[in-house]
């Protein structure tokens, strides 16, 4: 797959500054699905090209999608076509792009510029009309060319590919942005999970543009892969005119990184040295843990090796330095079954996770990190059913999250914790996270468990 970006005024060499990505060289970077290339197929003062050659190795798509026919894995289009994969290998690769960073030229990266992409081969379901529905009210200007299933055989008709080229005088940030979450759209496809951070990125990535953009609802609906609670929490997000009823945290802030920066203090408070992140998903909270100097030792768990992987790719593992690759582990594993390399540590968190657990799984859960693992403390937030009724998106009844289990109100939590904190020698504190209505409390609850000693 491969994806050209065209800066056409002088000096267009400019294009490798704000790429930090030098033209006279070939650089390589390994991604866990395959490799990503960048090159420069032309470099002039008044043109310039950077390519993005991704090279996806075939058996890694045995480990990022389970399931289908036998030979699916390797019998695909995913090697070939612009899609998640591709817009994974941009945010790693050009990373520092992304986030308007230019070292050395920081003037360019607000700079109105004469750019073009061009991606050899887009899965467009939906045609050419969907094409220009979704990127003409950005202002880009297309052209298209239908791509034939094989040209050495014209009787059997148009492929549903196309060969892309957008042009737009605009600022490179914003023409990545685009790309980034366009291309999974047009493809109605995910090669990984989906959950509810998935709702930050695209608000983030979508942030200055997709507010307005007419198609924001087909947009929300394929990026989270038709998942209703995370399109219509990403949409009562965006409308201008919310109602007063819009949770105010909701407004100012955004709810999950308050919560992990709640769970960071409390952390920071117990003074401890070592901590578990049981259920790490994709590793924020691992992010800034590994901040703190004081967190010597740090192990994140989770179920998902998927997961595993991507908050490998987000913690840049690979890159890390010898001290701080020896405080981290990241380790396969369940909450409802004891594993004692758990065991001994200061503190754990649990973000977010409990809710995702059968019920009847629950005292399994509890044992394991109570009665086996046993840290020092621990913090567990979860959803506070009570505040769904302010949620405008959220019909009567229904959970935040589709693969949530169940939700807990605040009687119901406080019973819960409770009981686990007497029959395993804990005291617990019960604090709200987010701003608190008068009524309905706050729209997370946290539970602090401290063992008696």
């Amino acid at each position: 797959m491969l994806l050209a970006l065209t800066l056409s005024r002088p000096p267009a060499t400019d294009l490798g500054y704000l790429l930090s990505k030098h033209p006279a060289r070939l650089q390589s970077f390994e991604l866990s699905f395959g490799q990503a290339h960048v090159f420069y197929p032309e470099a002039t003062c008044e043109r310039c090209t950077a390519a993005l050659l991704l090279d996806i190795e075939p058996t890694s798509l045995v480990r990022t999608k389970p399931g289908g026919f036998p030979l699916e894995h390797y019998v695909n289009d995913r090697p070939y076509v612009a899609s998640s994969f591709l817009s994974v290998a941009m945010g790693s690769v050009f990373s520092s792009a992304f986030a308007g960073r230019c070292g050395g030229h920081p003037e360019l990266v607000d700079q109105m510029l004469p750019l073009q992409a061009e991606l050899t081969s887009v899965p467009a379901r939906g045609g050419e009309s969907l094409l220009r529905r979704l990127f003409e009210p950005l202002g880009y200007e297309l052209e298209l060319t239908r791509l034939a299933l094989d040209e050495s055989f014209p009787e059997w008709g148009d492929s549903p590919y196309w060969h892309l080229r957008i042009k737009a005088e605009t600022r490179l940030r914003d023409l990545l942005a685009h790309l980034y979450v366009l291309l999974p759209v047009l493809d109605d496809e995910k090669h990984y999970y989906v959950g509810s951070d998935e709702v930050e990125k695209l608000l983030r990535r979508g942030a200055g543009w997709l507010k307005e953009h007419p198609e924001r609802e087909l947009i929300a609906s394929r990026y989270l892969k038709h998942q209703g609670s995370l399109r219509r929490e990403t949409l009562a997000r965006l409308r201008e005119d919310l109602p007063d009823e819009q949770p105010p945290t909701e407004k100012v802030e955004r709810l999950h990184d308050l919560r992990l920066q709640e769970v960071l203090a409390v952390l920071k408070e117990s003074g401890a040295s070592s901590v578990l992140d049981l259920g790490c998903g994709e590793g924020r909270l691992l992010q800034l843990l590994l901040k703190e100097k004081s967190f010597q030792r740090i192990v994140g768990v989770d179920v998902s090796s998927l997961l595993l992987e991507r908050a490998a790719e987000r913690l840049r593992l690979e890159r890390m330095s010898e001290r701080q690759r020896r405080r981290l582990t990241l380790r396969l594993g369940s909450l409802v079954y004891r594993d004692r390399a758990l065991e001994g540590f200061d503190a754990a968190a649990v973000v977010e996770v409990v809710e995702h657990l059968d019920p009847h799984r629950l005292s399994a859960f509890e044992r394991c990190v109570f009665e086996f693992a046993r840290p020092g403390t621990v913090v567990l937030t979860t959803p506070n059913r009570d505040y769904n009724v302010l949620w405008p998106a959220l019909p009567a009844g229904k959970v935040r999250h589709g693969d949530h289990r169940f939700e807990w109100s605040r009687t119901e939590f406080a019973a819960w914790a409770g009981g686990v904190a007497e029959r395993h020698g804990y005291q617990v504190e019960l604090r709200p996270v987010g701003a608190e209505d008068l009524v309905h409390g706050a729209p997370t609850q946290m539970g602090v468990f401290r063992r008696d000693h």
